[in-house]
């Protein structure tokens, strides 16, 4: 079947596809999708599997698949229970990385990113930066003027730096008295408006370098979310939102979609 209907969906601007699944989608499939001019425009796409636990599938907008989405996670767990797949309330769901716990209640979405560690820490051309494990790679660096921070140049060149043989993302932070801003380059993406586990990743240095209490709440230019640590594991919690609905019509990936 070459027609396939789509869910648009973000969380603080990072935006994504999501299709119902079981999918196979190729990275030619993805990168199409993803295309803001040709495609349906998104951060990466996700696919969603009926199942005990419900699946997760994610890939970058480069068509490279990824271990974790945190804010591609909350876009799942509202879209099962809109689907139909889970009731709304606290349920599984299998991804990359193992089964996460989500809550899903009304507007709040709130998702288990589980245990997270620093890796090490590297001095790169003068800055240091925080090595993060949220299930996937991130390096934190702290900035005075986030307005002027250089994203997109320094951004992908510590994505592919050789310390990062697989890449990481990377987010430029400042603390505040009352917590956390920050911008990030997503690996396999280009700078975007929010990233739910650089924002964990965030977080979690804050935490250690600026004694922070949990919850934090961390600001990216999408909006604000919260960062609460709980037994060992890490929480994203906030709200989620369609943009659109439509058909993608597999059989012409360069032509869009019929919304």
């Amino acid at each position: 079947m070459s027609d396939l209907e789509f869910f648009k969906m973000n969380g603080w601007g990072n935006d994504f596809v999501l299709f119902e699944g079981p999918l196979d989608l190729s990275p030619d499939d993805v990168r199409a999708i993803s295309d803001r001019r040709f495609g349906i425009g998104g951060d990466g796409v996700l696919v969603v599997s009926a199942g005990s636990p419900i699946r997760m599938e994610y890939w970058n907008a480069d068509g490279s698949r990824a271990e974790m989405c945190g804010n591609g996670l909350r876009c799942v767990a509202r879209l099962a229970v809109d689907l139909g797949m889970a009731s709304e309330g606290a349920f599984d769901v299998n991804t990359p990385v193992g089964a996460r716990r989500v809550e899903v209640d009304g507007d709040d979405i709130a998702v288990e990113l589980g245990a997270v560690s620093v890796t090490g820490h590297e001095k790169i051309d003068g800055d240091r930066y925080h090595l993060i494990d949220v299930g996937n790679p991130h390096a934190v660096v702290e900035v005075d003027d986030l307005d002027a921070a250089p994203v997109s140049t320094v951004g992908p060149r510590i994505e592919n730096h050789e310390h990062f043989p697989k890449g990481t993302n990377v987010e430029f932070v400042r603390f505040d008295a009352d917590g956390v801003t920050m911008r990030v380059w997503e690996r396999g993406v280009g700078e975007t408006l929010a990233c739910g586990t650089g924002m964990v990743a965030a977080a979690f240095v804050a935490t250690k370098a600026a004694k922070m209490q949990s919850p934090v709440t961390v600001r990216v230019p999408g909006g604000a979310g919260t960062v609460e640590f709980r037994d060992g594991n890490a929480w994203l919690i906030g709200p989620v939102s369609y943009s659109f609905k439509g058909v993608w019509d597999r059989a012409k990936p360069g032509a869009g979609a019929q919304g």
